[in-house]
């Protein structure tokens, strides 16, 4: 198989993984102990960690935008394309950065991640609704950044270090 069409492969494969896992926290109540909307545990970007540690930012980035553009049109809510985008491209944005600087663990890169996300979020609900009342959650939803990406965080190191580096041919 050639280069092109294994990384091809590889991101497609990485992109239904991480649709597979947006639709499945989604069975998640997770607004049942922080009733916050749109609070979501961010399974999704485990994927996105993955792929910026073992496979290139480029390929994150396409594996990312694929995953919010397919899930806004499976789901039938182009709406959220704007909240989906918006948080996860200042989370990656963020976990590359701080993955290049080597002072953080990928614990604290997925809470700093988990944070941009929520944070990309609000700020694209006050575009969208032209009013800056959207940012009143903010506090409360980087709180629970806390623990929605301690536990991503845990399992991205589970994912890092456990899965094969899928960069390298069989």
């Amino acid at each position: 198989m050639s280069g092109n069409l294994r990384r091809l492969t590889r991101c497609a494969v990485l992109t239904a993984l991480a649709l597979a896992l947006s639709a499945a926290e989604g069975l998640v109540p997770l607004t049942v102990l922080f009733p916050l909307p749109g609070l979501r545990l961010g399974l999704a970007n485990l994927v996105t960690v993955y792929a910026l540690c073992r496979l290139s930012g480029r390929e994150a980035l396409l594996i990312l935008l694929a995953r919010c553009l397919l899930g806004a049109v499976v789901g039938g809510n182009l709406t959220a394309l704007a909240f989906s985008l918006t948080g996860g491209l200042l989370a990656l944005g963020v976990t590359a950065l701080l993955l290049r600087s080597r002072w953080l663990s990928l614990f604290g890169v997925s809470i700093a991640g988990a944070a941009a996300h929520n944070a990309g979020q609000v700020l694209a609900a006050a575009a969208v609704l032209g009013t800056a009342a959207p940012l009143v959650y903010l506090p409360a939803l980087l709180l629970c950044s806390l623990v929605t990406g301690a536990v991503t965080g845990g399992a991205s190191i589970l994912l890092v270090h456990r899965v094969p580096d899928l960069s390298r041919p069989p």
